[in-house]
């Protein structure tokens, strides 16, 4: 018994000594900086870059993707706009009509109707192929986009070194239930703490499937690769924005982060799509670090101990955890270092980040580390030991909601999401 108490207590102080240095850093290099923030203000006078909007969709709701479609339409961008929306072989097309004829006359606007459901990364490419915009966003189906994103990320693609660019991530059906509020927390600290952090560097390690713009010439020479992923020998189907902005890394790209273009999107309301969700994303994860790390020694070093924080860290709870918790069954006592730690480290974490985002709900992050502790950290180990695995899990047909294989199952009503982050549908 005294080696699993030992073994509980080790794992924890390094997991504190890595997540304190890993997390102390992370929170310093996201502070933003006087050129961090984009302001329309800048944009230079002259030819604006021409954009392509590629929006996939798969047995979307209606509502949504009229109002995603809406979003685009309002852009306020001073450039030539093309928008692609691939559908991709949806069983629910009659239903799809309305939406269809709202925007026939609008001559930016382009369907394209696959005779088949071919996923969303050839989707895309099928609408790639026939673009010829100077630089290309992928909308996700679900998204609605601030007015001034399009604006926002192509002034960051100025600089002819970015190949990527994405934007901040909020939650459309946040007040929906008590998980929509959890992954709105997450969302932000995923957004304005690691990507935030990563761009600093130059390397987002993942431009997000909601909203990414892309430069084309670099997209375009790389299509091959991200159209033909495999892992093991055997099509990679899912985890294509992580992929792609790998491929624009290796490329010797710079992808970037820009805080205040904002995109709000549709996420799970249930714990069993949101684990499914976080299957598949543990998988990618996992599948792309491995291509990555070959990337670390020419980047920055904060990045290799992003790379252990996020990898090596969960692993060193995970032992921790499991071995109090058999000290636990076995002899009936509590390993009340281990309890201690993780309780302080969850505390100050929450109190650290309502201070920099000025909102004291991130306090109810706190329910995060239970879910972790015991959801998502048994998920990541199965995800590891399944890694060749690419099934959606879940893009199961149900007529008239959300495509419930790629993030949601709650039906939004349409709305669109506004400068500031709020979202005027709720």
């Amino acid at each position: 018994m005294y080696l699993l108490d030992t073994t509980s207590t080790a794992a924890i102080a390094i997991y504190a000594l890595l997540s304190t240095a890993y997390k102390s850093m992370q929170v310093l290099y996201a502070r933003p900086t006087n050129g961090s923030v984009v302001s329309a203000a800048r944009v230079e006078t002259g030819r604006r870059p021409a954009v392509d909007v590629i929006v996939p969709c798969f047995n979307e709701d209606p509502r949504i993707l009229s109002a995603c479609l809406a979003s685009i339409a309002d852009q306020d961008y001073a450039g030539e706009l093309r928008v692609y929306v691939v559908d991709d072989g949806s069983r629910n097309r009659d239903a799809m009509v309305r939406v269809h004829d709202a925007y026939a006359r609008d001559p930016r606007f382009s369907f394209i109707l696959l005779p088949e459901n071919v996923g969303k990364r050839k989707a895309q490419i099928a609408a790639i192929r026939q673009s010829s915009g100077d630089l290309v966003l992928n909308v996700d189906s679900d998204s609605t986009v601030a007015s001034d994103v399009v604006t926002k990320l192509a002034l960051k693609m100025q600089s002819p070194g970015v190949g990527a660019a994405m934007g901040q991530l909020t939650a459309s059906n946040r007040r929906d239930t008590w998980l929509t509020r959890l992954i709105d927390m997450e969302y932000w600290l995923a957004c304005n703490e690691e990507r935030a952090a990563q761009a600093r560097f130059g390397a987002v390690m993942c431009c997000c499937g909601p909203c990414a713009m892309y430069r084309r010439a670099a997209l375009v020479s790389l299509l091959d690769q991200y159209e033909t992923q495999l892992f093991r020998g055997r099509p990679s189907d899912f985890g294509e924005d992580r992929h792609l902005t790998i491929l624009m890394l290796k490329a010797g790209f710079r992808t970037e982060y820009v805080p205040d273009a904002v995109v709000a999107t549709v996420v799970p309301d249930t714990l069993g799509s949101y684990l499914c969700q976080q299957l598949r994303w543990a998988r990618s994860t996992f599948r792309d670090t491995f291509l990555a790390l070959h990337l670390l020694p020419g980047l920055d070093r904060y990045l290799t101990l992003d790379v252990i924080g996020q990898n090596i860290g969960p692993l060193l709870l995970a032992v921790s955890v499991v071995a109090g918790l058999a000290q636990f069954i076995l002899t009936a006592t509590v390993p009340w270092w281990t309890v201690l730690m993780i309780a302080s480290m969850t505390m100050i974490r929450c109190s650290v980040v309502a201070v920099r985002a000025r909102q004291v709900r991130f306090l109810g992050f706190a329910l995060h580390t239970p879910i972790n502790l015991f959801l998502l950290l048994p998920l990541k180990a199965y995800a590891l030991c399944t890694l060749s695995n690419s099934d959606w899990l879940s893009r199961g047909f149900v007529p008239n909601v959300p495509d419930s294989g790629r993030k949601q199952n709650s039906v939004q009503s349409p709305g669109l999401v506004t400068s500031d982050g709020t979202y005027n549908g709720e």
